[in-house]
């Protein structure tokens, strides 16, 4: 398999990077993906001469690993890491041959003083932009402390073991053989589902903010850089940095870029607060808001941060269908995002509920890959637009039922089936298929508010033109506000409205 031009061109100036000799050991068969291995890896050791190849035996073919010389360092791909993985592999070469990780040290401090044997196989799809995250964390994991291995495994190129282990959402991954988790997870989520998070009480102990602000999306970066310009302290705490950009793939509408994907938007989201010094507390969830001589924020993990003004980013989720056999057949069947796991029902029947422009781009992907599409849409015409829904139309293998409910997602151990009712005629019909994948908009993230802040029938937080909710030095920006239109440039211009409210709160009171 030959690199194009580009990609070798880019390799080309990563390898220049490496600081050490890495030695790769190779375990082929005589299959095709063995074949196209060999290929990739006799190319990267023809680019550097850091690069040594050697065959082995591994414990899957086709698989190589990634070492120093005299080490094992536990990071497998069993595949072929391009697509969305070849940054993956570039990361690969780079740390083992001894450059540094752009890292908080605290988080390189937690890894090193993991104890024990942990042995972490991640399944994956090259289609992923959701696994890069998960395979780069359990990869550095490996890099770092010893006593960690991980595996890439590609689901396409291990089908039959994919199957056997029941995978059908990626990234899936399992440690020591039990199942982990699934979906995005950063490294500071799988550190705390190890045990390993921050103390609460480190901060509890820290000191008044002048404005936290809460959610690490698009509007809640923009309003920290917007606060910490003010010269002010601003901290922000947030489940994940990006929020719902990080499901994102391809951005096209962001002015003044032509083209950029969710991850690598919020990388520079990231990496654009912390050039003002902003108090970054991650894998943290609120729980309650209350206004007393400072507004006190308790976090899940018990901790109470204090701020003379907080802005509330939380953003919004996928909105769930609450039908029998959702929550059950989650990860096993029913499936939100198209672009993750739709390589997973290659050639299989699946149906996407919701006719909006979200669902019907999803059913077009989907019809590329799988064997038949079933839209279900709610209301009498679907939603999406006409130039969208004209491609659906096109489609051979694409049935589109209109004006029907969803009632039950069916299966046993895994989905096999949905029945709906027809709203005119009440009948219910039974569609037999693999996969369900859910896209019918968002609900914003506001529950844990509903007793403090004014909010809409749908839940959204009321705010006026400064970004102010209905309690004095408490504002609110993005997807979880009434805002009427849902998208990255207008919560980042709302973020940025809410820290102008907050520092104009902060000079008159």
């Amino acid at each position: 398999m030959a690199l194009d031009g580009d990609i070798k061109a880019q390799l080309n100036q990563y390898l220049q990077l490496m600081e050490g000799d890495v030695l790769i050991k190779v375990s082929a068969g005589s299959d095709s993906v063995s074949a196209e291995m060999l290929a990739l890896v006799d190319e990267l050791a023809g680019m550097s001469s850091r690069i040594i190849v050697e065959k082995a035996e591994l414990e899957r073919t086709p698989s190589f690993s990634v070492n120093r010389a005299g080490e094992d360092t536990g990071v497998v791909f069993a595949g072929i890491p391009l697509g969305h993985e070849f940054t993956s592999l570039v990361l690969a070469l780079l740390q083992v041959s001894g450059r540094a990780p752009k890292v908080e040290q605290d988080v390189i401090d937690q890894i090193k003083n993991i104890s024990g044997e942990y042995r972490f196989e991640s399944y994956i799809s090259l289609s992923c932009h959701n696994c890069p995250d998960v395979v780069q964390a359990l990869n550095l994991m490996s890099i770092l402390n010893p006593g960690i291995s991980h595996t890439m495994i590609d689901g396409a190129a291990f089908k039959a073991e994919a199957e056997s282990k029941n995978v059908m959402a990626v990234p899936s991954v399992f440690l020591n053989g039990e199942f982990f988790g699934s979906g995005r997870m950063t490294i500071e989520e799988i550190l705390a589902k190890l045990g390993t998070g921050p103390d609460a009480s480190e901060l509890s102990d820290k000191a008044p903010f002048d404005v936290l602000v809460i959610g690490g999306g698009p509007a809640g970066a923009s309003a920290a850089i917007y606060a910490a310009r003010k010269g002010i302290r601003t901290g922000i705490v947030a489940e994940r940095f990006g929020g719902q950009v990080m499901d994102t793939v391809g951005i096209e509408n962001f002015i003044s870029m032509k083209y950029t994907e969710g991850p690598k938007l919020a990388a520079s989201l990231e990496e654009h607060v912390k050039e003002y010094g902003v108090d970054i507390m991650k894998q943290q969830r609120a729980k309650r808001l209350e206004k007393r001589e400072f507004i006190e924020v308790e976090l899940e993990s018990g901790a109470v941060l204090k701020s003379k003004a907080v802005i509330v980013s939380t953003g919004a989720r996928w909105r769930n269908v609450g039908v029998p056999g959702e929550a059950e057949f989650k990860n096993k069947g029913v499936a939100y995002c198209p672009h993750c796991d739709g390589p997973l029902f290659a050639g299989k029947h699946v149906a996407v509920i919701g006719g909006g422009n979200s669902g019907i781009e999803a059913a077009i992907d989907l019809a590329g890959i799988v064997s038949h599409v079933t839209v279900l849409e709610f209301m009498p015409e679907l939603k999406a637009d006409a130039v969208l829904q004209k491609r659906l139309f096109s489609l051979p293998n694409v049935t589109v039922l209109k004006n029907v409910q969803t009632k039950e997602i069916t299966g046993t151990d895994k989905v096999d089936g949905i029945s709906y009712m027809d709203r005119d005629s009440g009948q219910i019909g039974h569609v037999e298929l693999q996969g369900v994948f859910v896209q019918i908009g968002l609900v914003p993230n506001t529950d844990w508010l509903a007793e403090t802040l004014e909010r809409t029938r749908m839940g959204e937080l009321v705010v006026n033109g400064h970004g102010a909710t209905s309690v004095p030095g408490v504002f609110a920006a993005g997807d979880c506000t009434n805002s009427p239109y849902k998208q990255i440039i207008i919560s980042m211009g709302s973020g940025a409205t809410a820290a102008l409210g907050a520092f104009d709160y902060l000079i008159r009171n």
